[in-house]
């Protein structure tokens, strides 16, 4: 299905923020945000998706770049993957976001990859990215979720017709953080907490996000609470580089000595959204740090649980992928 020809598009590039959004405003659905497009010329590329105008973000200043904030820090939505993963501040405050950074696809990529490019992309299943008409594409079924249907990457949580997971690896990081992300439109701004930036098929069945026509994603501010934890990143995956997940977790401790005192767990590839080990983080608070807890809190995990035919490896994946996040962070 591929056509591998850009098709035509108006190209806009504005150089403040004040312009992309009076264009992205003015534009409306029919003005297709560009970050590096990493993801957005696949869509284009092979005509699954069409727009007849293009807004290149790249050329604005101020989208780019690490600032401290109190306590935390407010990072550019196009500041690139490679310069999140390198930056001493993150590094030293906020390592699990480095270390997810640094997970992204290959060092090509993220050399010129985007924070928000990689937080907004969409789902990667590839009946709906090679223009098969399932329901997030309009159409009428789930074509992963058949008996004969290829899911082995797809949603073992929150499946609502649709089963396809957010490919993200730093949405998950961001959420365990707690971050937050910033949205300009017309009226101003809006700030939305991480965990609820993301929204599942059962919330809107055709878009991964909060954000609506006209407006932009331009900062996520991680806030201090947990700066200098105990961190921990895993992203399993068929291959080292490039590959997304087939199931990753995102993690950060606070200890008392042997005792955990506080815990916040997120694991992707599960479910459509980032998928918050809630049961966890409560059964760990005040626990010790040892085999017999992180045994227990691993079944509390998987609970509710829903594998289709050719993903249920992902129970024990997401057992142990705890159970190592709690022994060696």
């Amino acid at each position: 299905m591929s056509k591998d020809m850009m098709p035509h598009f108006d190209l806009y590039q504005p150089d403040t923020i004040e312009a992309a959004v009076d264009l992205a405003t003015r534009l409306g659905g029919d003005g297709w945000l560009l970050g590096a497009g990493q993801d957005s010329y696949d869509w284009l590329k092979n005509r699954t998706k069409r727009t007849s105008a293009v807004i290149e973000l790249t050329g604005i200043a101020t989208l780019k770049g690490v600032r401290e904030l109190d306590g935390g820090l407010e990072i550019g939505a196009l500041t690139t993957l490679t310069e999140i993963e390198n930056d001493p501040l993150v590094r030293e405050r906020f390592g699990l976001l480095s270390k997810a950074a640094g997970r992204v696809a290959s060092p090509q990529i993220r050399n010129v990859g985007t924070l928000g490019g990689n937080l907004c992309q969409d789902t990667r299943c590839w009946y709906y990215r090679y223009g098969v008409d399932c329901y997030r594409a309009g159409g009428n079924m789930c074509y992963a979720d058949t008996p004969e249907g290829q899911n082995r990457e797809h949603a073992i949580f929150g499946a609502s017709r649709c089963v396809a997971v957010t490919p993200s690896d730093t949405a998950n990081a961001i959420v365990a953080l707690e971050g937050s992300m910033v949205i300009r439109h017309a009226g101003g701004e809006r700030v939305v907490p991480a965990a609820e930036f993301f929204v599942g098929p059962a919330v809107n069945i055709r878009r991964m996000t909060v954000l609506e026509p006209g407006e932009i994603l331009v900062a996520v501010r991680i806030p201090a609470k947990w700066a200098g934890a105990t961190f921990y990143f895993e992203k399993v995956a068929d291959r080292a580089a490039w590959d997304f997940a087939l199931l990753s977790i995102a993690a950060a401790f606070r200890f008392d000595g042997d005792r955990i005192s506080d815990a916040s767990l997120v694991c992707g590839a599960v479910e459509c959204v980032p998928h918050r080990l809630t049961a966890v983080q409560a059964a760990l608070r005040g626990s010790l740090r040892n085999d017999e807890t992180s045994d227990r809190v691993a079944k509390l995990a998987v609970e509710g649980a829903r594998p289709l035919n050719f993903n249920h490896f992902k129970i024990p994946l997401m057992e142990n992928l705890v159970r190592r996040a709690i022994r060696d962070a």
